[in-house]
């Protein structure tokens, strides 16, 4: 007996913002900001039709269609996808905007928000993004009881969470946090799903439950069956349930995630079916036939002697009524000799002459094939080799193994020229397989993410508040410039570039240029990083009595006038004061009969005074200076010429 859950299968969200993506492609080519659900089946179809995943909105070209995926974004993500004119379509769910909106208006008194649920699952990042107040991002009760006591605080939930989970955190939250307001988020149809497959799972002698390996809320139901029925498999297809796995009288209880469309859940109950029925005439007909079984069949391995060779077979004593041929070409060692002992495989126990027909290549294979299963089962790595641009990706050797890596698992980039790919040696993640056919769907982006992610932990690991450090400036915005500083990317905001006002981060650095910064402040959990540049240079300031010393004479820039006199900028966030009386070699009666706003003039240092940022210039000085050089007014002449007291000129 076969039941499928009631509530199993796609929620109201997953359902809208699938809809939404096949309408969307209807229209042309989109993005969606990273998989749109948690199912690789659905998410693979998109890609075909032309929704093309992206990690980030810098991913995606300027001016396309994004779809926000049910589990949302927070507002700085969709502020990104705006400075690069996408065109949003937002398919979020709306249990979960109204989760942001609670966290939005809660966060606006500054008390804390805490959230229960994945630290790294997309939909918690975004609920956290909503918050204008410190987030703290807890999982289980340990996690909860070793935050700072608290005055008072906001838990909400993760909308997949199990509510067992999210009550016994809000219980350990109690004692840390004096005043806490819980607003219990759940989606009811995930609380729905879950109570029905612990329901089902009591009275079954087996259950499946059916969904992507990546989805939390199908995690959360393997769990809560596996609790209660040992004979639980999570697959995420029909093909991986395994031959036997189902008796013919057992009954079978089967569920599935949020993310899995309708399709999935019936190709599963349609080969449970199939498989009972098997097992019930399998019953019979082995019974029927087991006096005839032979001693071998096919895909058996035996170990034989080798009896003749030819240019073309090696003829192998196997035991059996008649010996075996394997053609040279089915060998993996070729320099055999007669009376040697050989491993080898039964591909046909009669070939139509009387011959049994056997082959080493198989075995080998198979070997290959076992070994990169154990690899797939452990989620470790693969070396592959391109072989071949196809359309849609590119086919891959793995181990002897056939593998298929689409184009938007190629790089975490979008990738124009897949054949570029073709002769390079590359390390990948199984991301499916096909039992069947023997083939394989691997992903070179997965691995490049984890590696990432790797070397993004090591680096912030390394990174301390006020130490100095050497980093490459790698894009420029409007508020500041993003430095590579070892993996990581850190912020200089525009006031922490110079000493003086900057209007834009391209008047003091350049993309790509080598730099020095101070490590301000690290948020690991937002992954955030202010960095300093002007803290490691010299204030105009401090360094203004020696760069213009007293008696000196510069040029400089007037950017003020006033009743008394003309400011005139020498650098920078360095302004002196020219006194109206120092303004020209004749008296004026107001500063602009001599200079205007925009001149660059040319004047004497008087008195430099640091401590209260102040300059007194002269340009009525430094226009007598350089007038009047009597040794080259008067040649010859050593008599000395004194200097008429100042005001006399006029």
């Amino acid at each position: 007996m076969i039941t499928t859950g009631k509530h199993a299968g796609f929620c109201f969200g997953v359902r809208r913002a699938v809809d939404t993506a096949f309408a969307c492609v209807e229209k042309g080519p989109c993005y969606t900001l990273g998989p749109l659900i948690h199912n690789p089946q659905v998410v693979r179809i998109l890609e075909q039709r032309g929704a093309h995943t992206a990690n980030a909105p810098e991913d995606i070209p300027e001016g396309a269609t994004v779809i926000i995926r049910s589990h949302g974004v927070g507002p700085q993500v969709i502020d990104a996808c705006k400075a690069r004119g996408l065109q949003i379509i937002d398919a979020t769910c709306p249990h979960v905007s109204r989760v942001h909106q609670i966290v939005r208006e809660y966060s606006q008194s500054g008390a804390p928000v805490i959230i229960v649920g994945g630290r790294e699952h997309p939909e918690v990042m975004g609920i956290a993004g909503w918050s204008l107040s410190p987030v703290h991002i807890v999982f289980t009760r340990e996690e909860a009881l070793a935050l700072p006591e608290m005055d008072r605080a906001l838990v909400v939930a993760q909308t997949t969470i199990t509510r067992e989970r999210f009550e016994e955190i809000t219980q350990s939250l109690k004692t840390r946090v004096k005043n806490l307001t819980c607003k219990d988020t759940i989606c009811q149809a995930t609380a729905l799903r879950q109570e029905e497959a612990a329901a089902l799972s009591e009275q079954a002698d087996a259950m499946i439950v059916v969904g992507g390996k990546n989805s939390s809320n199908t995690r959360k139901l393997y769990e809560t069956c596996l609790s209660r029925c040992s004979r639980t498999l999570l697959v995420e297809t029909a093909l991986d349930i395994p031959t036997g796995f189902v008796g013919p009288r057992d009954h079978i209880g089967i569920t599935a995630g949020a993310s899995t469309p309708e399709w999935l859940l019936k190709e599963v109950a349609t080969r449970m079916n199939d498989m009972e029925k098997d097992q019930v005439l399998e019953q019979d007909f082995m019974a029927a036939v087991e006096k005839t079984l032979v001693k071998i069949r096919p895909g058996q391995t035996v170990t034989g002697t080798v009896v003749s060779i030819t240019d073309d077979e090696v003829c192998v004593n196997i035991g059996y009524k008649s010996d075996g041929l394997c053609k040279k070409s089915e060998m993996t060692n070729t320099d055999c000799q007669i009376g040697d002992e050989i491993e080898v495989e039964v591909v046909k126990v009669n070939d139509g002459e009387g011959n049994v027909v056997l082959s080493q290549r198989n075995i080998v294979n198979r070997k290959c094939w076992d070994a990169l299963m154990e690899k797939y089962e452990a989620g470790e790595y693969v070396e592959g080799k391109g072989k071949e641009a196809v359309k849609g990706g590119l086919i891959a050797d793995v181990m002897g193994v056939r593998a298929f890596i689409p184009a938007s698992q190629l790089s975490q980039r979008y990738v124009e020229k897949i054949d570029e790919f073709v002769g390079k040696d590359m390390t990948l993640k199984i991301i499916e397989v096909d039992k069947q056919k023997k083939r394989i769907v691997c992903s070179r982006k997965a691995f490049l993410a984890e590696e990432s992610a790797a070397k993004k932990k090591e680096a912030w690991a390394k990174l301390k508040e006020g130490e100095t450090v050497k980093g490459i400036v790698r894009r420029l915005t409007d508020f500041g410039a993003f430095v590579d500083i070892g993996g990581v990317d850190g912020l200089i905001h525009v006031t922490d570039l110079a000493w003086h006002r900057v209007k834009h981060p391209s008047e003091i650095v350049t993309p790509n240029q080598e730099v020095e910064v101070v490590i301000r402040s690290l948020d690991p959990e937002r992954e955030r990083i202010q960095l300093g540049y002007k803290q490691l240079q010299p204030r105009p300031w401090e360094v203004a009595p020696e760069k213009y010393p007293v008696g000196s004479i510069v040029e400089g820039k007037v950017v003020r006038i006033t009743t008394f006199g003309a400011f005139v900028e020498l650098e920078p966030g360095l302004d002196g004061l020219v006194h109206i009386s120092q303004c020209a070699l004749t008296r004026i009666a107001k500063v602009e009969d001599a200079v205007k706003v925009g001149d660059v003039v040319r004047v004497k240092v008087l008195a430099v005074d640091p401590q209260n940022q102040r300059i007194s210039l002269s340009i009525r000085q430094a226009l007598e200076e350089e007038a009047f050089n009597y040794e080259d007014e008067i040649p010859g002449d050593d008599l000395g010429v004194e200097e008429a007291p100042a005001g006399d000129a006029e």
